[in-house]
């Protein structure tokens, strides 16, 4: 095996992903607990304490639903789940995942519309509320958060508004947004909210994280569309939480295990504190990456997400040999874009147990002098490190 191969192979000194994330110590610890039998009284009544728990977490009056694979598995059973026969959908496009949504929607739905922006800008408020005035048939909404292959944040609390006026269902992928993002999902109004503990939570890809609402509920159980006795299903894990009923299927045990451990840690820190940790490490990498003269993919600073900078990529950089040099001279690994961003621009992620600014001034070092020698122009990285310093300085 040459050098560059078995380079390439090793593992990252730091992992600046926009995930997989690296998981905390303690969900790490908690990974290696004895897995029990799913119908151990010990093991029924810890996961009826962790739902309550992630419900406080979630700060939701109703009871969240976990099913037992990564999000992606409660993306697509929340389409198949509330979209019945003869609905009227609209989807909100601002990027790749958010145009992927569409996929499940679409083939479930009567009459199916989108609304499209430009991959480097958010959704409109005025917008959505200008197209449900003329559509009033329209009763389900769906949006994608943080659309992370452009690591742009959609404003989720204002459409939110737009659609509960209008009395449509309001479907949230927040997959890579909340506990990384502040929000007040009462605000946020949203009927069905899909994330996962995978991303700022700091631990594995394992589970799906579904706050439902009371509207929702009613509107899956009332849908003989809606999958049961499936893996799509998520009426059949309504009440599964209560420790004296059965689960649908055995459970991802060590993977509740690591939930409850990401969990503790997050309501110990305090969830505003996890959020302004998140938001400073992204402010202190976006000030670096312009003071070196590189430019963000996002339209603007303010629509840029708190838990992944997008960074353009210069004319003639190859996406694959930036991070390629990356990872072998700095041992620093970050994320290519998808589909349309893809060779377009590259991610670092801000989740989780590397959403501390330190992490920005290792990225924008590895980053800055990468691409200085790829582009053979001077990149000015300490420039950069110092408008990270400022920022995080305050």
């Amino acid at each position: 095996m040459n050098d560059v191969s078995a380079a390439a192979l090793a593992p990252a000194l730091f992992t600046l992903t926009t995930g997989p994330v690296n998981c905390y110590p303690e969900v790490l610890s908690a990974i290696a607990k004895p897995v029990l039998y799913d119908y151990d009284p010990a093991f029924l009544a810890f996961y009826e304490a962790t739902v309550l728990k992630l419900q406080k977490a979630l700060r939701i009056e109703t009871v969240p639903v976990i099913l037992q694979g990564e999000p992606v598995l409660g993306l697509e059973a929340a389409a198949a789940s509330l979209v019945a026969p003869g609905d009227v959908v609209l989807n909100l496009v601002s990027g790749v995942y958010g145009a992927g949504y569409g996929e499940w929607l679409k083939p479930r739905a009567g009459i199916f519309h989108e609304i499209r922006v430009p991959y480097d800008e958010v959704i409109d408020p005025a917008a959505v509320a200008a197209f449900l005035s003329t559509h009033p048939e329209v009763n389900v909404v769906a949006v994608c958060h943080h659309d992370t292959p452009s690591g742009t944040l959609n404003p989720v609390a204002e459409i939110g508004r737009v659609v509960r006026a209008h009395g449509a269902l309001y479907v949230v992928d927040s997959v890579s947004a909340w506990a990384g993002v502040e929000m007040d999902l009462d605000a946020v109004g949203a009927d069905l909210l899909v994330t996962g503990p995978n991303k700022c939570l700091g631990c594995p890809p394992a589970l799906s994280i579904l706050a439902v609402s009371d509207r929702a509920w009613a509107k899956m159980e009332a849908n003989p569309a809606a999958p049961r006795a499936s893996m799509l299903s998520i009426l059949d894990w309504k009440e599964a939480w209560r420790k004296e009923n059965p689960f649908p299927f055995t459970p991802s045990v060590a993977e509740i295990n690591a939930l409850d451990a990401g969990l503790d840690r997050y309501l110990a820190e305090g969830p505003e504190a996890v959020w302004a940790r998140h938001a400073t490490t992204a402010a202190a990498m976006r000030a670096g990456v312009m003071a070196m003269g590189l430019e963000l993919w996002a339209a603007r600073p303010a629509i840029a997400s708190p838990t992944c900078t997008a960074v353009k990529l210069p004319a003639g950089v190859d996406e694959t040999a930036l991070r390629t040099l990356m990872k072998r001279r700095y041992g620093v690994v970050i994320s290519s874009g998808r589909a349309e961003t893809f060779n377009r621009l590259v991610r670092i992620g801000h989740m989780g147990p590397t959403a501390y600014p330190l992490y920005a001034v290792v990225a924008l070092t590895a980053l800055g002098g990468a691409m200085a020698e790829l582009t053979g122009r001077a990149i000015d990285i300490g420039a950069g490190v110092a408008a990270a310093e400022a920022v995080i300085r305050g």
